[in-house]
């Protein structure tokens, strides 16, 4: 038993090693799962592959991909279209230079909650971002962190009903919906907001004080402001998802869910999919960019068919993850580890958010973290949460929260990414993209957690 608790640490290590040295997640979580299973003695490596792992990854393609493919596509039209660029220069021009850091971090939210892709946003956001802070002469080391900070905190997993996939992922764990805990996810939006804001504010004064300006940095990109669609124009799409999303989610399938719920009974499913509101969301506002935006796309089918393209590889990335959990759940040894999980003091929304936290720190994602904690732990949490009284809403936001703190390690993809697009280093940005996106996150989950003990939910 001791071997096979080692096989699973080791190969945790050796895949946070590797993908912070940009090796695949698709080639290194099945070689990585099969070292688990020889080590442990429980099964061959090629039954660990075949039987448990792809298992495991077409389970969670099956669930998932509408999402991925929807949202992948509207990101793309939002993109190419100019309609990004357009809400973005918004809040630029509203706010002003005085309020560049609140302009940036507000225009990369708003896009994020409204279902874009958040590489797209990325991409987006960056051009708008360095021109503003050049002009305000704000160090450009700080950007990188104000667009994480926009992107992968409270946008993406705190606020109720944003669309992200992560807020969909424990749906069919907890039996819950896009808008769970709406008082908690507001709560810590507000928390990581305020504090985010004033660390970036007050990093910004400060290195402004002693003389460091925006810095010597030749831009990579070239801007093409000519032909953007107005921001009328740009938000109907994102505003139709906020609208769809609210209506199915809160009337249309729970005023229709006998009928529906029958009818997937004898299709052997389990009843009413929480996510259908989501994909129905993306699907209408894909429709709704076709129809707007046709003139400022050249060539429609091409781009659709490139971010149907680009929905795989994020998908293949997160499924992988989660056939190196099934893998990792299957092994005798680590029952001991759930064991050691389900033993941390205190109630079981410090279990969930400990165990989402960790596993997302360890792979470098925040959607991979909580597909390995949820598909091993899940159904467990749920019981535990039964037994104590626990709001099953309080877990589901608690544990995505949790899972965006520790996923942006140096070695995350998400960082990585953001890093190369804005010509910056780990030395230069690191820092504050940890205070933003590690540190502020995790204090609101334990805000959360404080509150959701006490009834609050």
């Amino acid at each position: 038993m001791g071997i096979g608790i080692l096989g699973i640490v080791l190969s945790l290590i050796l895949l946070m090693f590797f993908a912070y040295r940009g090796v695949s997640v698709i080639i290194l979580a099945p070689l990585l799962a099969c070292l688990a299973a020889v080590l442990s003695g429980d099964f061959p490596a090629i039954v660990a592959y075949t039987e448990v792992f792809m298992k495991g990854v077409g389970g969670f393609v099956i669930k998932y991909f509408p999402i991925f493919l929807t949202g992948a596509i509207f990101g793309k039209l939002m993109g190419v279209s100019g309609a990004s660029k357009t809400i973005s220069h918004f809040f630029v021009d509203k706010l002003g230079k005085e309020r560049a850091i609140l302009a940036v971090v507000l225009a990369t939210a708003l896009l994020v909650y409204g279902g874009v892709s958040l590489f797209v946003v990325v991409f987006a956001i960056y051009p708008i971002g360095a021109s503003l802070y050049r002009e305000a002469g704000i160090p450009k080391r700080l950007l990188p962190a104000t667009i994480a900070f926009g992107a992968f905190t409270f946008a993406m997993t705190s606020l109720p009903g944003t669309p992200q996939y992560i807020n969909t992922m424990p749906i069919q764990y907890f039996n819950t919906n896009i808008y769970a805990a709406p008082i908690l996810g507001i709560v810590g939006s507000l928390v990581m907001g305020t504090l985010g804001i004033a660390w970036l504010n007050g990093r910004a004064k400060k290195l402004m004080a002693s003389g460091e300006g925006y810095g010597d940095h030749v831009e990579n990109f070239v801007s093409d402001d000519d032909n953007l669609p107005g921001f009328g124009l740009s938000i109907i799409p994102i505003f139709t998802i906020f609208a769809l999303n609210y209506y199915f989610t809160n009337f249309y399938f729970k005023s229709y869910g006998d009928r529906y719920t029958g009818a997937m009974e004898k299709l052997g499913a389990s009843g009413i999919n929480g996510i259908w509101p989501v994909i129905i969301s993306l699907g209408a506002a894909i429709i709704v960019c076709m129809i707007l935006f046709r003139n400022y796309i050249k060539d429609m089918k091409k781009e659709m068919a490139d971010g149907a393209l680009g929905s795989l590889l994020p998908i293949m990335n997160t499924g992988s993850e989660v056939g190196y959990g099934a893998v990792i759940k299957s092994l005798a040894a680590f029952l001991i580890i759930k064991d050691g999980i389900l033993s941390i003091p205190g109630t079981p929304l410090i279990k969930v958010a400990a165990s989402t936290t960790a596993l997302a720190g360890m792979v470098g994602s925040s959607s991979g973290g909580t597909a390995i904690a949820l598909g091993a732990l899940g159904d467990t949490f749920m019981k535990l949460a039964a037994a104590t009284g626990v709001n099953p809403e309080a877990m589901h936001r608690i544990a995505i929260m949790a899972a965006g703190g520790l996923d942006t390690f140096p070695h995350c993809g998400a960082v990585i990414t953001l890093l190369a697009v804005c010509g910056l280093t780990h030395k230069e940005s690191y820092k504050d993209i940890a205070v933003c996106t590690m540190i502020i996150p995790l204090i609101a989950t334990a805000v959360c957690i404080i509150l959701a003990t006490m009834g609050i939910n």
